[in-house]
């Protein structure tokens, strides 16, 4: 485990929270003369209630997805809010993690080998590197964070339990915003869950104030670690949305890697190896009959519970002997995640709706094999969401920022035909700097 004792908050401040929770659409959950004589907060330079009224506002995006590449930081200007949203990236970076924070986090991605008091450290841990991205984000793009009005976590998600309606993200809220000194929302997940939904994914309903096409069907695919798809109707509402896991991304890809790499290598860089393997297709369509997750009905969402690493060192070691070389096997696992999604789309999506457009977005466009494959199988055309003039990288970062936005507005923001939630709610908690 990382000894965080010997990692210094660059603040110690400490911050008021507030939870989030279920809201009518049309009733603002954040009243900030409210908060404030809850809790007696003086006023800022620039009081809360300024911020939350401002047409245009500067917000940086924080997200630490099931790849544990590292913390994607997006500083953004957004202007407006629901379908009146403009959002403009100004800045993107990554600060990646190193092999043993890396390791440090996967191992509490378990119940076999995490502990109590080790998740305790690393929440405050992870708290303070997202704090340093936003930092870092905001350098990079010559503003000091004083010009910050709000950061929106997602946080890193160490477990997902959609039939128990429970989730795990850690990355400490209090701490962000003590490093930051900046209003910090996040801990999206738990208020869908706590009205029936799966926590997830959250992303659809920023898919659907910026990418719905009023004579085009989309599908807009994310290949994180695990992969999930956005399904826009053409000229469609808020409640023809619908959207779900479609099962492994990179994860099974990336672990296979480390694994027959013995540890030197975490992914296959651009897909390059898998390119020069050959596809097993009886061991392709064996692997995809025994996943039961494939044939679960929408909404559902997945994570590394189900495909666990444990998993991953079974397919290597099938592959191996069945006498396939190393990048056979690759090209084997990649093909695995590309025709689970088209699975998912033929059994899904098409009986009810003729898809015309899939943009792809995520780790997972920049691997050629896995892309290659996509186009080959899907039925629509596949294309990179750079296409839709938005980052591929900086997406998720960015749908988080504006789903901040949305808390802070009062706004709802689920999708209930994405996540099965009962109802719409407005999802977030807040953390405010003592100054």
């Amino acid at each position: 485990m990382i000894d965080i004792l010997n990692t210094e908050l660059t603040r110690s401040k400490s911050p008021a929270s507030i939870g989030g929770g279920c809201q009518r659409a049309d009733k603002s959950s954040m009243d900030s003369t409210n908060i404030q004589r809850e809790l007696n907060l003086p006023l800022n330079e620039v009081s809360f209630n300024n911020i939350i009224k401002k047409d245009k506002k500067l917000c940086i995006g924080l997200m630490s997805g099931t790849s544990l590449d590292g913390i994607d930081a997006a500083l953004v200007e957004i202007e407006g809010n629901y379908k009146d949203t403009k959002v403009r990236l100004l800045e993107f970076l990554t600060l990646p993690y190193s092999q043993v924070e890396r390791e440090s986090i996967l191992k509490l991605c378990s119940p076999d080998t995490s502990k109590i008091n080790d998740i305790c450290e690393m929440n405050v841990y992870l708290g303070n590197k997202m704090g340093q991205a936003a930092v870092k984000v905001a350098q990079k793009a010559g503003m000091s964070l004083k010009e910050i009005d709000f950061i929106s976590s997602h946080g890193q998600t160490i477990y997902h339990m959609p039939e128990k309606n429970s989730t795990f993200q850690i990355g400490e809220l209090a701490v962000i915003a003590a490093v930051t000194e900046a209003i910090t929302v996040g801990d999206f997940r738990p208020s869908d869950m706590a009205y029936g939904g799966q926590g997830a994914p959250l992303v659809p309903y920023v898919d659907y104030l910026l990418f719905s096409h009023p004579d085009k069907s989309r599908v807009l695919l994310n290949i994180g670690g695990m992969s999930n798809i956005t399904v826009l109707k053409a000229d469609g509402n808020e409640d023809d949305v619908w959207a779900f896991d479609t099962g492994p991304g990179n994860v099974l890809i990336d672990a296979v890697m480390k694994i027959g790499t013995n540890g030197r290598m975490n992914y296959d860089l651009g897909g390059v190896m898998a390119l020069s393997g050959r596809t097993c297709l009886d061991w392709l369509s064996k692997i995809l009959a025994e996943d039961s997750y494939l044939d679960k009905k929408p909404p559902k969402s997945t994570g590394r519970e189900y495909y666990t690493l444990d998993y991953a060192g079974k397919l290597y070691t099938d592959g191996i002997g069945m006498g396939l070389s190393f990048n056979d096997i690759l090209a084997t696992i990649t093909c695995y995640t590309a025709h689970a999604v088209e699975s998912q789309l033929r059994r899904f999506v098409e009986p009810k709706c003729k898809v015309d457009e899939v943009f792809v977005s995520g780790g997972g466009v920049h691997n050629k094999a896995l892309m290659q494959e996509l186009k080959r199988i899907i039925k629509a055309e596949v294309k990179s969401a750079e296409e839709l003039d938005f980052s591929v990288d900086a997406k998720e970062a960015v749908a988080f920022a504006i789903l901040g936005n949305e808390f802070l507005s009062g706004r709802t923001n689920n999708l209930p035909g994405a996540t099965g939630a009962a109802k719409k709610v407005v999802m977030g908690k807040l953390a405010l700097p003592s100054k």
